[in-house]
């Protein structure tokens, strides 16, 4: 154990003076000292409980919610989140906006069957894909999609299944891919999604996304609405969510885990207003664990909330001490996920774990058309 764990622990001992009981304290020093294994962030899920297809009413969907310094659990409907936010608070939300980023072709010489999902632009137009089956595709390989309508050359092999490739195809490319392309569903999800309108958010604005940032699902521009009229400030940042979403941590040790970075940007009104909120002193509720990677990066690089624009590859996990967020809205994610990890950073590992069984109980629907959690 190194002296920040000790430091941590012993501060811990400290806010819970006599209240805490000898018991409460081996449970926190568990839960900061045994974190490293990837199987500690492991929980049984039944399938059925994963959710195929969007819910009728966007914020009809369900909402446990999560005391972060008591563990103690609530059940609600995603609509009574304005109840749990006061006015001064900052509700900070992803305005990316997901591509039809999955595409089916075939190799221009043998005609065999390639998928690709696309993660990131670069600034000189190329793109990073990802390649299924990968082995077929190699530098110079043509794959086409629509008859020809849309080909795309490799020019770079990377890890983990990722290619670069340079497109070729005429008009404006979002626009070809409204037409060829499907909505990047996660792997879990085996229902076709009728309307693809229900896998972004009310607020998407900035393409660019491979993924939705799927807490932001649950909310309606007349939630939102709601939420403004009680004092509520919402700012919008943006990270457009890549290979990070779909990489598992196939590590034992989480520490050895490589997070794929995503671009991320800030504007210089919506750092003002954060910079305003913890002067005072009020509370800033991430919705996503996409809009908490990004905060905690530009608080981390800068000590304060700054118009700026970059990319990000941070791994949050129990031990780290969070310095721009106070609350988070998330859905419920895989078990042994990055994502389990960070909200297991702000709540306790512990306390993450109960909430999850708590859910299964309750028979709540997990992952990115499931219901919600706010942790506060």
């Amino acid at each position: 154990m190194n002296w920040f764990i000790i430091n941590k622990f012993l501060n811990k001992l400290k806010s819970i003076g006599r209240k805490g009981s000898i018991v409460k304290n081996l449970f926190y020093m568990i839960d900061i000292c045994d974190f490293m294994k990837t199987s500690d962030f492991d929980f049984y899920l039944p399938d059925e409980l994963i959710a195929q297809t969007p819910i009728l009413k966007r914020d009809e969907s369900r909402l446990l919610v999560l005391d972060k310094g008591t563990g103690d659990i609530e059940h609600h409907v995603f609509r009574d989140i304005v109840d749990y936010l006061d006015c001064g608070d900052t509700l900070v939300i992803n305005d990316t906006k997901v591509i039809p980023a999955r595409l089916y072709g075939v190799k221009e010489d043998t005609k065999a069957s390639i998928e690709i999902l696309m993660l990131r632009e670069f600034d000189n137009g190329n793109w990073e894909c990802l390649v299924k089956p990968a082995k077929r595709v190699h530098v110079g390989t043509t794959i086409n999609f629509g008859d020809g309508r849309l080909k795309a050359i490799c020019i770079d092999v990377l890890d983990d299944g990722v290619r670069v490739f340079k497109f070729e195809y005429s008009g404006i490319l979002y626009e070809i891919l409204d037409e060829l392309g499907e909505m990047p569903l996660p792997p879990y999800i085996h229902e076709k999604l009728d309307d693809k309108d229900r896998y972004q958010t009310v607020y998407a604005k900035n393409i660019g996304s491979a993924a939705a940032p799927t807490a932001g699902l649950h909310f309606t521009d007349e939630l939102l609405k709601k939420i403004e009229d009680k004092g509520v400030n919402i700012v919008s940042i943006t990270l457009h969510v890549g290979l990070g979403t779909f990489r598992p941590v196939n590590t034992d040790d989480i520490k050895n885990h490589k997070m794929h970075s995503e671009f991320y940007m800030m504007s210089k009104e919506s750092a003002e207003v954060l910079n305003d909120t913890k002067k005072a002193k009020k509370r800033i509720i991430s919705v996503g664990t996409t809009s908490t990677r990004t905060l905690e990066t530009i608080m981390n690089l800068y000590g304060e909330f700054k118009e700026c624009s970059g990319f990000t590859d941070i791994f949050i996990y129990p031990g780290y001490e969070f310095k721009a967020i106070d609350g988070l809205i998330t859905n419920f994610h895989l078990p042994k996920s990055t994502l389990v990890m960070l909200v297991s950073a702000l709540a306790g590992r512990e306390n993450i774990l109960n909430a999850y069984q708590d859910a299964v109980k309750h028979k709540y629907h997990f992952f990115s058309f499931g219901d919600a959690m706010f942790i506060k």
